[in-house]
């Protein structure tokens, strides 16, 4: 018997919600958001879904159409090659004063995040594992002390996993684990020119993994992808 949820969800958490679905490939590009729909898979009023559609919409995450309503975005593919030129623009950088400032605090919150990416994909969670590698990248931002940019590649990642969803075409596009394991022995060192370095072939590695032609079908059902 399924459990009855008498949560009562914000704006906020609904955006929180849906966006994990996203990122997590629960709900893949191109999925209609009915708002009907969503309204009763969290016992919510409509006014609270598009409130939470728009959120999604500032961060490029949702498509609204008029007269159509609402889809999960599906980047370009000149989208996908500028995304990933912002984030070779600013990620390396980034992982270079990461490396400099970081302390035994910021090692333990990235290697926690590895574990526990591993965990997700050896109980064959890829979406899960998804999430958690693009939380890699966005703590390396914050140990940098640049909020700004921190910011920027947040929402880099996010429209990233986007892209993922439609273009990947190995399993490497969920972050090779060697990738990250070469850039904590470069932030143990604090060597900033080797993680610097290592940041770039790294997102060189993930462009390479996808494929520019390839295009996934989205959910049929919206409540099924979001496990309501």
């Amino acid at each position: 018997m399924n459990k009855i949820d008498t949560r009562i969800w914000t704006t906020e958490e609904v955006a929180a919600d849906l966006e994990r679905a996203v990122l997590e490939h629960r709900l893949p590009p191109g999925t209609k958001l009915g708002e009907d729909e969503l309204a009763e898979a969290y016992g919510i009023s409509r006014t609270i879904v598009r409130a939470a559609l728009q959120a999604l919409a500032h961060k490029r995450l949702v498509e609204l159409r008029r007269n159509r309503g609402a889809f999960i975005a599906q980047p370009s593919v000149r989208e996908a090659r500028e995304v990933f030129e912002a984030r070779s623009l600013l990620e390396p950088r980034t992982a270079r004063s990461a490396a400099e400032r970081m302390t035994g605090a910021d090692l333990a919150i990235l290697q926690a995040n590895i574990d526990e990416e591993h965990t997700a994909l050896d109980a064959g969670e890829s979406g899960k594992a998804l999430l958690l590698s693009g939380q890699f990248h966005v703590e390396i931002a914050r140990i940098a002390h640049q909020a700004t940019i921190e910011a920027f590649v947040s929402e880099l990642i996010s429209r990233s996993s986007l892209i993922i969803a439609l273009y990947w075409r190995r399993r490497a596009a969920l972050c090779e684990t060697q990738a990250h394991h070469a850039l904590m022995k470069a932030f143990t060192a604090q060597d900033g020119d080797t993680a610097e370095q290592l940041m770039k072939s790294h997102l060189l590695d993930l462009v390479a993994s996808l494929d520019l032609r390839a295009v996934t079908e989205p959910a049929t059902s919206l409540r099924e992808a979001l496990g309501r």
